[in-house]
């Protein structure tokens, strides 16, 4: 095990614990990892440079009249920096997320104050109106609507005075997104299957963590009965098709890792099998290339540097679903190392096409934000 992975894994299990990450030590020997108050302070950076940063903006927003026409800061007060909502929300997120692992750190009390500028209980009420607008069905679902809620679980699970009075200023909009898509998620009749926004395996799985903290049976239900019968039965993912040239999440591996939070490890292991067969058993890296971005500065280009991020944290979910004896897992983990590599020499914040968001995607990696997140003992829901 990395000591990067390692890191992770101790974060991962200290945050379940209610603990943060100065309660943990590498072990003896190992090199100083990576993902350390510095590391955290410049991820903290890029989201503080953004949350507030109102400019440059891109909206998608449906206006009915000239009413409509306002700033994105009338429109969405809470969640108007970061060039967009989504970005705004996980911008959000990573400032809770690291405020809570380091307490102790500098930027602690700076990221304290952006949240509460943010999470007020009037930007709220704005935000839950907002969202239930008319011609807003779709506002920024599943994707940001997903990220709305995993900002939620994880200021549930903050064992913090003020983290707990942001979680109950959020309650409304956690509420409002929920029942979106509660209402949403009968009607799909198929999954979304792309590497960007629209995916709903990603989203699936963001939503289902979420429920589990916050002890919603009837989401975490249909969820589970979603999953199944859009992902059950796959076999032979076109893994060799990927990426396109946008991607910012891998449908194939975001399934596996989909797949693992409701099934237990041998019938997930059985599953695997024939989803992607072509992982080896010699432990080669060589069966996944990283992807490389050619134009930083364009937005959509870059997200290849997002993928790589997020395909490295999902191999290391895909191992933590797995049986501890399995012989694929040492060539997920060398495969997920290389994306990992890669993917976090990319977070520069040299460009805002990509500063405004790849902080969040390497914080959810570094600090193994989805390894807690492991299907409940006995799980089998997904058949």
């Amino acid at each position: 095990m990395t000591v990067n992975r390692w890191m992770a894994a101790a974060i991962a299990a200290a945050c379940v614990a209610g603990g943060s990450l100065a309660a943990q030590a590498p072990p003896a020997g190992s090199p100083t990892a990576v993902f350390d108050a510095a590391a955290a302070a410049r991820f903290a950076g890029l989201a503080l440079a953004c949350v507030h940063q109102e400019y440059p903006n891109k909206i998608a927003h449906v206006m009915q009249s000239d009413a409509d026409v306002k700033p994105p800061r009338g429109l969405t007060p809470a969640f108007f920096g970061c060039y967009d909502w989504h970005s705004s929300v996980h911008g959000h997120w990573l400032l809770a997320r690291l405020a809570r692992l380091f307490p102790e750190a500098p930027f602690a009390p700076r990221a304290r104050a952006a949240l509460a500028r943010s999470l007020t209980a009037e930007h709220m009420a704005v935000e839950a109106r907002y969202l239930a607008g008319p011609g807003r069905t779709s506002f920024e679902r599943p994707y940001g609507l997903a990220w709305l809620l995993q900002l939620s679980a994880e200021l549930r699970e903050w064992q913090d005075p003020q983290a707990q009075q942001w979680a109950g200023i959020l309650r409304p909009l956690e509420t409002a997104a929920a029942a979106r898509l509660k209402e949403w998620l009968p009607k799909l009749s198929r999954p979304i299957r792309i590497g960007e926004h629209d995916q709903t395996a990603f989203a699936f799985g963001l939503v289902l963590d979420w429920a589990r903290t916050a002890g919603d049976q009837p989401m975490i239900d249909l969820i589970q009965s979603k999953t199944a019968g859009f992902y059950r039965r796959d076999t032979a993912c076109p893994l060799h098709y990927e990426p396109n040239g946008q991607d910012f999440l891998s449908p194939c591996i975001a399934e596996a890792d989909l797949m693992r939070r409701v099934l237990a490890p041998p019938a997930f292991a059985d599953w695997l099998q024939a989803f992607l067969p072509q992982i080896p058993v010699n432990g080669s890296a060589a069966w996944l290339e990283p992807a490389v971005v050619t134009d930083p500065s364009d937005p959509k280009l870059a997200h290849l540097d997002g993928l790589n991020l997020s395909r490295a944290w999902m191999l290391d979910g895909i191992v933590s679903g797995l049986p501890a004896n399995d012989a694929r897992r040492a060539s997920l983990l060398a495969v997920a190392d290389r994306h990992r590599d890669a993917g976090l020499k990319a977070v520069t914040g040299e460009h805002y096409e990509g500063g405004h968001w790849l902080g969040s995607f390497a914080v959810f990696l570094s600090s193994g934000r989805g390894l807690a997140a492991a299907a409940p003992a006995g799980a089998g829901a997904a058949r």
